[in-house]
């Protein structure tokens, strides 16, 4: 599993999702504590957002998701020339497009091409559909927005039902879906750009595979239920930031 964690560069990429989450975190900080938080607040968010915590708990997961012989072929695909020029690409996008101006401007390509039939769209929206991308990041989505809610109330911040946090989430179900198409598929064609239409088609034909999917699989539960834990605590130390200022 070592070998598959390093050829995927997960340390690289939970880092970059980690520097994300601290971004969002100070601008949560600017909208709800009105940029008060202080140094308990910084100190909060560098502990919640530890790239170690990321790693460990998608480890785990991939160790669930991956027998043996899928093991040996996922390290097969992410070992060669092509494997790891995705993984380069993937983080150096990632890194990329947590920058507000980079982010539009991949969102504004994504909805130019649409209802224009764009061949090169088609096979991105084909590589998503490979992992059911667009519905497991909008679960995720939700599943960190109830988590978050229900730090809150469990911090004393917010005077909400479990019943009335799960319906103030799905509310938000139509939204949600939309941002994520917007930026799933903005990211991707960004990402995957350099890319060979050829390139591609192998990138897709390995993700519809057994050990694609199962990989697929482990990863999105992985990341899922740190980005839950995560969402949680920080729900938390919202609500003790709040309650804190108004002593």
């Amino acid at each position: 599993m070592t070998i598959l964690i390093d050829f995927l560069r997960l340390e690289e990429a939970a880092q970059i999702l980690a520097d994300e989450g601290k971004l969002q975190a100070e601008e949560l900080q600017q909208e709800m504590l009105d940029g008060h938080g202080g140094p308990f607040w910084t100190l909060q968010v560098n502990s919640i957002y530890r790239s170690t915590l990321m790693v460990e708990a998608v480890r785990a997961s991939l160790e669930q998701s991956l027998n043996a012989p899928d093991l040996e072929e996922a390290i097969a695909f992410y070992g060669s020339e092509l494997g790891q020029r995705i993984v380069t690409l993937e983080n150096a996008a990632r890194a990329a497009i947590i920058d507000k101006a980079v982010e539009a401007a991949a969102r504004a390509r994504y909805t130019a091409l649409t209802g224009e039939d764009d061949p090169r769209l088609a096979l991105i929206i084909a590589f998503a559909e490979t992992g059911d991308m667009i519905n497991r990041n909008v679960t995720s989505s939700m599943n960190s927005s109830y988590q978050f809610m229900r730090g809150m109330a469990e911090g004393g911040a917010l005077e909400m039902s479990e019943d009335e946090i799960l319906s103030d989430v799905a509310a938000d179900l139509d939204d949600i879906r939309t941002d994520t198409e917007e930026w799933l598929y903005g990211y991707f064609l960004m990402a995957y750009n350099p890319l060979s239409d050829e390139d591609l088609r192998r990138y897709i034909a390995f993700s519809e595979g057994r050990a694609g999917q199962a990989l697929n699989r482990g990863l999105f539960d992985g990341f899922g239920q740190a980005y839950e834990t995560i969402s949680y605590v920080l729900g938390q130390s919202v609500a003790r930031a709040m309650l804190a200022e108004e002593l």
